[in-house]
């Protein structure tokens, strides 16, 4: 698959410092996106969400192609910073800016996390959307192994050795 053209405005001019969304290694997956605050933001622990911009727009014109929008694991891991709604999407037809909803997911009594001004806080993958056909249909034209069976269904794999 070729590399599609994903036009990108910077609307906060405090990114010709701190750099645009770009790749931080050869082969990362995901761009970073920077806070782009005009004081440091004081998210307190099970507090409601708070939007910050990313002082960018993009524009991906290509009904198979979106962006998702990802906390970025180690914040995750360490901090406890996710986003509000778990994971953005950005339809490939909206321009607006990037907004992302970051929450605090510590217990109540923890410290508060501190977001700073130009802090890579947040991910933006791109990945290719497959939109199907609907078929509505009385009864599947082939059937499967599972069938119906629901959660649980497939039952649990003992690791070899476990004991069990």
């Amino acid at each position: 698959m070729a590399n599609p053209r994903v036009e990108l405005k910077v609307l906060d001019p405090r990114l010709a410092e701190w750099g645009p969304p770009q790749y931080q290694s050869e082969m990362a997956a995901a761009v970073d996106l920077h806070a782009c605050l005009d004081a440091p933001l004081e998210l307190l622990p099970g507090a409601p969400a708070a939007l910050v911009p990313s002082g960018i727009a993009v524009h991906m014109a290509d009904p198979g192609l979106a962006a998702l929008v990802l906390p970025r694991s180690g914040l995750g891991h360490r901090k406890g910073l996710v986003l509000g709604n778990l994971v953005g999407l950005i339809d490939p037809d909206y321009t607006g800016p990037v907004l992302v909803s970051v929450w605090n997911r510590n217990a109540a009594g923890t410290d508060p996390i501190v977001l700073m001004p130009g802090e890579r806080f947040a991910q933006m993958v791109f990945v290719p959307i497959v939109r199907p056909q609907f078929a509505v249909v009385e009864d599947f034209s082939l059937p499967s192994e599972r069938g119906t069976g629901g959660f649980g269904s497939t039952g649990t794999r003992q690791a070899a050795g476990d004991g069990g």
